[in-house]
């Protein structure tokens, strides 16, 4: 569709000349993701400061049947920000206030376009602490995580973002502003509206404010490395550590191709010999951190581990964690074409699912590089191919069926945090069954009964 002069008037009236874009150049900077694997140019890009403008501009947008697609920043990894009918991309960057932190109920009110590391940054200064820390948290904003249900390292001791929302502001497309939740840990009102719309992707209301649960910063933290000479080996020992009663706060698996990679643009004394590291971070008082550490390092060491140690410092403990973030990076900058996939299995089938992504990766003869979380299961086997060679791009297609294939044999997940998006709308129907896909389609009637919102993701039409 095109957007008469009309509408785009009342938009300019809303936001302002300022937060409305509509020249083709600024436009092409939101008709893509993190991935950069999808393409949908909008036909407006607008920038609401409050819960009534964005309010105003849902209402004409169902008066007149127009897609709106909700943006953060557009760091996620599944197209779910991809304004593929094009429409108006509304985007709150520009929503950006911490509202209140409350260090006496340790809770935090702010707006969505909030910055994750900007937030962690501020909740230092008072000793707080919100742990859900996605690989994106430089850029990704508050909005963004909860409309992904966004995880992260520490996701295996302290859990996901849908674990700390008390309360949330979110506008309906028909206008309506509505309060849900609040500010206390246990509430029992009605259902939860507000974990329903945590991880919906932007397809049923537009979030506006939340209230997160926070908590004490832990006194101490120590990294430790372990240098694996296989893979499947290195599954094996987190199985264990989590078996004998360890829950550090960070598990993280790095394999040699992104070693090597990372190692090659910005040296940070990664080991290029090792098929796998794995990266923990073992926290909370320091009499517990020191003997948790110890334990950790001997346990390594017992299930294979050529090489396993504490940090020498806290600037090397920074470079280890600098390497783990780079990964995507690492991947993007050295393949024509990447797949970044997201899937889970319980922890103690993590060494079954890296064998079958070792053996799908011979078995269509393409390169798979993996790195995840290994503490909970939350493995990102990336594919690499090259959309311009058909029949590369068919093999590594295939592989990434297969992959989807052995999480869901394993009793596990198609995605862990990266959401449905466009990328697994095929798939969903193999994770799910008829009748549940058949409610999550009621519910977005519920919401949604013009479909405007976010339209074209996670299924696909009937």
């Amino acid at each position: 569709m095109s957007l008469s002069s009309g509408t785009l008037g009342k938009l300019r009236k809303i936001v302002g000349d300022k937060g409305l874009l509509t020249t083709q150049i600024d436009l092409a900077a939101y008709s893509f993701d993190g991935t950069s694997t999808w393409k949908g140019m909008p036909e407006a890009v607008v920038f609401p400061t409050t819960a009534e403008q964005v309010s105003q501009i849902l209402k004409l947008a169902t008066e007149k049947g127009i897609p709106v697609t909700p943006r953060g920043s557009g760091s996620n990894l599944s197209g779910g920000s991809v304004p593929v009918l094009g429409g108006i991309v509304l985007c709150t960057t520009r929503m950006n206030k911490i509202i209140e932190i409350d260090t006496a109920n340790f809770t935090v009110t702010t707006e969505v376009g909030v910055v994750l590391n900007d937030l962690n940054r501020e909740l230092t200064r008072h000793n707080l602490f919100f742990p859900p820390d996605p690989q994106s948290f430089m850029a990704a904003t508050i909005g963004g995580c909860v409309s992904e249900n966004a995880g992260g390292p520490y996701a295996v001791k302290y859990g996901v973002f849908k674990h700390y929302i008390l309360g949330m502001t979110a506008v309906l497309p028909t206008g309506d502003i509505l309060k849900l939740g609040g500010t206390t840990v246990k509430n029992v009102t009605g259902y939860d509206l507000s974990q329903l719309l945590c991880g919906s992707e932007g397809t049923l209301a537009v979030i506006t404010q939340v209230t997160l649960h926070l908590l004490p910063l832990p006194p101490a933290r120590q990294t430790v490395l372990a240098v694996f000479d296989k893979m499947v080996t290195a599954g094996k020992a987190v199985h264990r550590i989590l078996a004998e009663g360890i829950i550090p706060a960070k598990i993280e698996l790095i394999d040699n191709w992104i070693i090597r990679r990372i190692e090659e643009f910005s040296p940070m004394g990664l080991p290029l010999e090792a098929a796998t590291i794995l990266l923990f971070e073992i926290d909370g008082i320091p009499e517990a951190v020191d003997r948790e550490t110890e334990e950790v390092i001997n346990l390594c060491q017992e299930e294979g581990a050529t090489e396993a140690r504490a940090a020498r410092d806290a600037k090397e403990a920074e470079n280890f964690w600098t390497a783990r973030r780079a990964g995507f990076s690492a991947i993007f900058g050295n393949a024509p074409t990447a797949f970044p996939e997201d899937v889970t299995v319980p922890p103690s089938r993590l060494p079954e699912l890296i064998d079958r992504v070792e053996k799908i990766a011979k078995k269509y003869d393409v390169t798979i590089v993996t790195l995840g979380h290994a503490g909970d299961g939350n493995l990102h086997p990336c594919v690499l191919t090259d959309e311009k060679d058909a029949e590369h791009l068919a093999r590594a297609e295939e592989a990434i069926h297969d992959i989807f294939s052995a999480a869901l044999e394993l009793g596990g997940a198609i995605s862990g945090e990266h959401g449905i998006g466009l990328g697994k709308k095929p798939f969903l129907k193999k994770a799910m069954s008829p009748e549940a896909i058949s409610i999550l389609r009621g519910i977005k009637k519920a919401f949604d009964p013009k479909g405007i919102l976010n339209p074209g993701k996670i299924w696909e039409e009937a």
